[in-house]
């Protein structure tokens, strides 16, 4: 039955592809009390041992606490507490079981495990925090917070079930990895606003996995939730990877909406089920809303198969997906090719670490997430939590400082689905550049064809009072304000003005930059930095015919005919 049902997630969410059995493993559940007995525990351990048979791993249960000894425990991949009660570990026991965990061995808790050994403050920590109360048996909405998990990958978005809804006596977000939280508007009887119930978290060299569903015999009937307990097991026992990172602070980029977002290039991505999937190609859903400097993008992806597929950062804006090719860089997608051009690689410049990719990487046909973190030049990829590439911009002509972010639809045969695709902006500093090319609008401007510039052309003939804009370029925290102009023109003439503080601090107006100079054709070269913000893309020295223009940061506007401050706008 269990089987069954996975494979009619999996086409649900238009992804058919099976995903491999998981090798044999071995899994002790423990079921004593020492407090309540629920009475619900015959049919938790039942629908284990059902699971165990239907997905290759064995089950012992046991109410003796005498198993818990370092020889018996290392026999076991993970050790299920299924609504344990009260103080159920002596000393020697507790010793024994905290170095099985912390040694690389796994913890599940169900329900009333977090209702366990009060006396012992580790165990607090692994299982994320200890029950307070709960109210009445009721219907209540649960919310996925990460559904990559293996555990929560199955679930919709939303949840509506009926159990026994705890309280904690702590809030274990801080440290945990929330999976599904209750809406508690829900339901009666909730107190603690935000409200986990279901989590899981790195403990020392092993795992841990917790949830607070499992109270009533019906819920082991459930598909739905035996797929949550297979899911929780098989990350316990290091079968099925997942990012078990706390996590804060980001923002959604698509969660269900593409609002923001714009297809570059053939093919495109269906939307269903706060899931992108892949459809034809070879193109570039991008997030236009906003360029990304500083950042930490995280997003949840699965491919069938042997398919391909990338996520491009630091490119600027175009309607031609080539661009991100020639002025980005690719974190690719892909289950096998050369190392250099397989999953975790920067695509064509640098190949993972292939003992940790591996080690991390989940089959074709599961869920698996990136992080990509971008500081400055440098970009660092996580899989499933675990850092598999390091890399480091040293070409003159991209820059990772500043860019859009998409995701790639490859081609007809290359299926690819995302969620969940997040940023949390970091802030940081140092000088950013933007290349005098890379305008934005212009007005009086010729425009000149120039292969290597950005969206292939550069200005061209300036005249007295014409201007070029830059878009898309934030001063936010910027300190100071450079531009460079030089011209083989000999009479060329242009001047450069500061900010007033007022006027950087002012609310955004699009404004363009004007200068004056004599237009004696040469070739002339812009670069313009400004120090303490986020920026623009890396200056490149192209010809054009005449001195250009100054450049516009943002909404902002410099004016290169006076040395007064800006206006304030």
């Amino acid at each position: 039955m269990l089987n069954t049902f996975l494979s009619l997630v999996l086409t649900a969410a238009g992804l058919t592809a099976a995903v491999p059995a998981d090798p044999a493993y071995d899994v002790l559940v423990f079921s004593k009390t020492a407090g309540f007995r629920h009475d619900s525990i015959p049919a938790g351990v039942q629908a284990v041992r059902d699971l165990g048979a239907a997905n290759g791993f064995t089950v012992t249960a046991t109410e003796d606490a005498g198993a818990f000894t370092a020889a018996n425990l290392a026999g076991y991949e993970a050790v299920v507490f299924l609504s344990t009660t009260g103080d159920v570990l002596d000393d020697t026991q507790q010793a024994a079981f905290q170095a099985y965990v912390d040694g690389g061995g796994g913890y599940v808790g169900v329900h009333a495990a977090a209702d366990t050994e009060y006396g012992w403050p580790y165990y607090e920590k692994l299982a994320g925090a200890y029950f307070k109360s709960h109210p009445a048996i009721q219907q209540a909405t649960v919310r996925a917070e990460d559904r990559a998990h293996p555990a929560t990958a199955h679930l919709g978005p939303t949840w509506t079930r009926t159990d026994e809804w705890y309280n904690y006596r702590t809030n274990p977000r801080p440290s945990v990895r929330v999976l599904q939280s209750l809406d508690e508007g829900s339901y009666s009887g909730g107190d603690m606003g935000d409200h986990p119930i279901t989590w899981c978290h790195a403990q020392s060299q092993g795992r841990s996995f917790y949830t607070g569903l499992g109270h009533t015999a019906e819920s082991y009937a459930d598909p739905a939730f035996r797929g949550v307990l297979l899911g929780g097991i098989r990350y316990a026992a290091g079968v099925a990877q997942a990012d078990c990172r706390p996590e804060t602070g980001y923002t959604p980029l698509y969660n269900g909406s593409t609002s923001g977002w714009s297809q570059a290039g053939p093919g495109g991505f269906t939307n269903a089920d706060a899931t992108l999937t892949s459809q034809g190609g070879m193109g570039l859903l991008w997030y236009n809303a906003q360029e990304l400097g500083s950042y930490s993008l995280k997003l949840d992806w699965k491919l069938t198969g042997d398919s391909n597929s990338g996520v491009f950062v630091g490119f600027p804006a175009s309607a031609d997906p080539q661009s991100a090719v020639d002025n980005g860089y690719e974190v690719q997608i892909d289950a096998s090719d050369s190392p250099d051009r397989t999953t975790g690689s920067v695509y064509g410049f640098k190949a993972a670490d292939q003992a940790a990719r591996d080690a991390a990487l989940n089959p074709p046909g599961a869920w698996n997430t990136y992080e990509l973190l971008v500081e400055g030049e440098r970009l660092r990829v996580y899989l499933n939590g675990r850092q598999i590439n390091d890399f480091t911009n040293t070409d003159p002509r991209r820059s990772l400082r500043q860019g859009h972010v998409g995701i790639q639809n490859h081609g007809a045969s290359d299926q690819v689905a995302f969620r969940d695709i997040r940023v949390k902006e970091l802030g940081g500093g140092g000088s950013v550049t933007v290349e005098g090319e890379s305008y934005t609008s212009g007005s009086g401007v010729e425009v000149a064809s120039h292969g290597p510039a950005s969206g292939g052309r550069t200005l061209g003939y300036v005249d007295n009072g014409d201007w070029a804009g830059y878009a898309g370029v934030d001063t936010a925290g910027a300190r100071s304000f450079a531009a460079r102009v030089s011209s083989g023109g000999v009479r060329a003439t242009s001047s450069t003005s500061t900010p007033s503080p007022s006027a950087r601090r002012a609310p955004a107006r699009r404004r363009p930059t004007r200068c004056t100079s004599s237009t004696t054709p040469g070739t002339a070269h812009r670069r313009s930095t400004a120090t303490g913000g986020t920026g623009s893309r890396a200056a490149t020295r192209l010809p054009a015919t005449s001195a250009p223009t100054c450049t516009r940061r943002s909404a902002r506007t410099t004016r290169a005919t006076s040395p007064a401050p800006w206006p304030s706008t």
